[in-house]
């Protein structure tokens, strides 16, 4: 039985007690005073579950007890961690990582769930452990970052959780068991929110007609079990995997989909500035509901650049603060009230989450006064004497006995960070960490972004992780040097340019200066033939169809031609590898007329082997659309418009260079 105290105070009169507060005092000192609040607020939630829950999952304010919800792991002191370091605890932080690292176990007999895991406590872990490297005086092993007793922690409970993925989509069940895997009977449904990277591509090919997706999916078949499309619970993580993804991976197809899916939802979910849940196939509406949960979405657009988008929104969605102090779970868009059934705030961060992405990006001061009021609002109504319960009526501010361990990763966190810019995570990219790692030197610590909030990317509990740290201990950043190395050593201009595919093509000039002699010949020509041979990558148009012959300097050039038949492109090399790539090799080089790599041709007596009827050569000029041009007025045309393709008349033959047979016929008036 959950216990419920009531507590009917006016929200009104509160939030004009606070407000007298900013009337009085300078932006800076109300900044000072609810980061203070802030921290003060996290200390008495945090010692009050050491003391009255650990090492059980989460604390129960009301009952000073404690209880196990989603595995029995000290959840709430796992998701704690990262945020004792933002806040400037290293001591608490060295102490909590030692208590973790010596008590908790992988391997228990219990059902815990796949995406909670994920975001709380392997994340919860990652982030400790990247961030660890700032702590003065704690000892790090040599293979920091890349190796450590924390991120070997998150990698056993990757392991457990890897089973989870086996199904026929790849997208992961929702509940394992730690110890036994999956059980045979597991319902193969999940929310939308708990795939994986590699499940992305799965559900993305599954996505309607609309560019919409449900909110939950069976990952055996791959059938949508619950199609309502919008940006809120089942959904809201998915999306925000995609854009987050897309940057901490430097995968741009991710944000490419992400983009996809805004447009979309602007296009049918979006109500003004609210956004609503329809029917992912038809568009048709299903509930006109805010719920809190959507909250998240001014954050992720600010964070992809829809920040004149994202500001509005988050005021749309003050208005539901300035009436309750905090989001409602359900706030019904018709009536403009909180639905009474699901009227709690169970303390979540989604809006304040969001405050903090645009803040960031604007520096708007109103932005600050709204999260002051949250900040009030959440000690006001939610305090009791062991810590901070649970809202389970918006409107009568009546409260339960429960706090998920969410309030200390994400809701404090987010707050604290609004009101303290000079924390490091706030970071104003002019500075930077070089270390030395088993992968060679990697750069850390990059504090650069486009909202200039650091280098950064928070996962969905607010756990901020380091794509520097990421990309220096990936089998990429090996990969990466590698062809750096390469490209140094051989200057591949070629592949740099992206004429060809490597792996369709293995040249290289690796192998092929082991082939050139140092002094070739002293730069005696011999004459050689090549045909134009056309390409399948590029335009047909670009080519003349006859033999062509030219002088070379033998075994002394690219063979520029296997690839690529533009005669202009290949000379345009030739002179690249004479004057800047052969001599730093010590290679002697004397400069003909264009380089080919097969046969020695005669030069003279070609034209007689192969004369060709140019009058088949369709050299016909359609004009047609130039025609249309207006000379009474000037006129800005798009290509599109003139048709750009019909003005393009294929080229005049070779021979013709010579001869001058072809050129000129009549003209065509005949657009095809």
């Amino acid at each position: 039985m959950l216990s419920v105290i009531s507590i009917m105070h006016s929200a009104t009169v509160r939030r004009q007690c606070f407000m007298c507060q900013f009337l009085t005092k300078s932006d800076e000192q109300i900044s000072f005073h609810c980061r203070d609040k802030v921290k003060a607020m996290f200390y008495h939630a945090y010692n009050s579950y050491l003391l009255h829950a650990y090492p059980l999952d989460e604390l129960k304010p009301l009952s000073c007890s404690g209880m196990d919800t989603w595995g029995s792991f000290s959840l709430t002191l796992i998701d704690s961690l990262d945020t004792l370091l933002i806040m400037g605890n290293e001591t608490e932080f060295m102490r909590a990582a030692e208590i973790i690292l010596r008590t908790v176990k992988v391997d228990m007999n219990v059902n815990v769930s796949v995406f909670e895991t994920n975001i709380r406590v392997i994340g919860g872990l990652l982030s400790a452990h990247m961030l660890s490297g700032r702590v003065k005086g704690m000892a790090l092993e040599p293979g920091w970052p890349c190796s450590g007793p924390l991120l070997r922690l998150a990698e056993r409970f990757i392991q457990k959780l890897m089973p989870a993925f086996k199904s026929a989509t790849g997208m992961p069940y929702g509940t394992i068991n730690l110890k036994h895997g999956l059980h045979p009977n597991e319902t193969a449904i999940t929310c939308t929110a708990g795939v994986a990277l590699k499940a992305l591509d799965s559900l993305w090919k599954l996505r309607s007609s609309l560019n919409l997706v449900g909110n939950h999916i069976n990952v055996e078949t791959g059938e949508w079990t619950a199609t309502d499309a919008g940006i809120g619970a089942g959904v809201d993580s998915y999306f925000e995997y995609l854009a987050k993804a897309a940057l901490l991976f430097q995968r741009p197809e991710l944000m490419k989909q992400f983009k996809t899916y805004v447009k979309a939802i602007n296009k049918y979910v979006r109500r003004d500035d609210w956004f609503v849940w329809i029917s992912m196939t038809t568009g048709q509406l299903s509930m006109p509901i805010f719920q809190s949960l959507e909250s998240f979405w001014p954050g992720v657009l600010a964070l992809t650049g829809d920040v004149d988008d994202a500001q509005r929104i988050i005021y749309q969605y003050s208005q539901v603060i300035r009436q309750y102090g905090f989001p409602p779970e359900f706030f019904s868009l018709p009536k403009q009230e909180a639905v009474s059934k699901r009227a709690g705030y169970p303390l979540r961060p989604e809006f304040v989450e969001s405050l903090y992405y645009v803040y960031r990006a604007t520096k708007d001061p109103l932005l600050l006064e709204i999260a002051a009021e949250v900040v009030d609002a959440i000690e006001y109504s939610c305090r009791t004497k062991c810590g901070y319960a649970t809202v389970v009526n918006a409107e009568f501010h009546s409260v339960e006995d429960r706090m998920e361990s969410f309030f200390l990763a994400e809701t404090t966190k987010y707050l604290y960070l609004l009101f303290d810019p000079d924390n490091f995570i706030n970071a104003d990219g002019t500075v930077a960490r070089i270390i030395d790692t088993p992968n060679g030197q990697c750069i850390i610590d990059v504090k650069r972004c486009s909202l200039l909030a650091g280098g950064y990317i928070f996962n969905t509990e607010a756990h901020p992780l380091d794509p520097a740290i990421i990309y220096c201990c990936s089998a990429k950043r090996n990969s990466d040097l590698e062809m750096i190395t390469r490209f140094e050593n051989n200057i591949d201009l070629v592949a740099l340019a992206g004429i060809f595919d490597e792996t369709l093509h293995p040249f290289g000039i690796s192998s092929y200066f082991e082939n050139t002699e140092k002094h070739v010949n002293n730069g005696q020509n011999i004459k050689s033939e090549n045909s134009l041979k056309q390409s399948s990558l590029t335009n047909p148009w670009l080519y003349d169809y006859i033999a062509v012959y030219d002088d070379r300097c033998l075994n002394c050039c690219w063979p520029t031609d296997f690839n690529n038949g533009n005669v202009p492109f290949r000379r345009f090399l030739n002179v690249i590898f004479a004057k800047h790539i052969y001599p730093s090799k010590g290679i002697h080089f004397i400069v003909g007329l264009t380089c080919f790599s097969t046969g020695d041709g005669i030069f003279e007596a070609i034209y007689e082997a192969n004369w060709s009827n140019v009058y088949e050569i369709d050299a016909t000029q359609k004009l047609a659309s130039i025609d249309e041009i207006s000379f009474n007025k000037f006129h800005y045309r798009r290509m599109a418009e003139v048709g750009y393709d019909v003005l393009l008349a294929p080229p005049l033959s070779y021979l013709s260079r010579f001869t001058g047979l072809g050129q000129v016929k009549p003209r065509s008036d005949d657009v095809q």
